[in-house]
């Protein structure tokens, strides 16, 4: 039995939209967007906005047992999110680790990246660096990156 009632389909997802990016490249290094950072025998605070942000880099820890690392501290607690270590080369001379995640910070929230080397906060032999950028705000609105407008 046919019908003559004309019904309307409408898309109502985001790629249908026009304006959606892939998360994956929403979340690219850019010139303009990428803070980096290279962190040798002392530790960083890094100041941000509070929101989703995008980590990336290296850890490499040379000659003795120690920890690279990323914290988020809120004013009180500092508490480690990532770290990279070694308790024991046993011969090995240089070892490295590659990191790439997503932190969420809350207002007044303080990233501290750095090196635990043998009690202290600082070590002649580790490095951390890489980069970091926001990838949305603290509301999950997307920011892409510098210089890119999509259609």
């Amino acid at each position: 039995m046919a019908q003559n009632v004309i019904v309307p389909i409408i898309d109502l997802t985001s790629a249908a939209e026009g304006s959606s990016v892939p998360q994956n490249l929403q979340t690219a290094l850019a010139f303009g967007s990428n803070t980096p950072f290279n962190i040798h025998n002392t530790t960083s605070n890094v100041a941000l906005s509070s929101g989703f942000w995008r980590f990336i880099g290296v850890s490499a820890i040379k000659n003795q047992q120690g920890q690279c690392f990323v914290a988020i501290d809120d004013g009180t607690t500092e508490k480690k999110v990532w770290s990279h270590t070694v308790q024991s080369l046993g011969g090995v001379t240089l070892l490295e680790t590659q990191f790439d995640f997503v932190l969420f910070l809350r207002a007044g929230d303080t990233v501290t990246i750095g090196q635990f080397i043998s009690g202290a906060y600082v070590g002649d032999n580790s490095t951390i660096s890489g980069s970091y950028r926001q990838i949305a705000d603290s509301n999950g609105n997307l920011i892409n990156p510098s210089g890119f407008a999509p259609q």
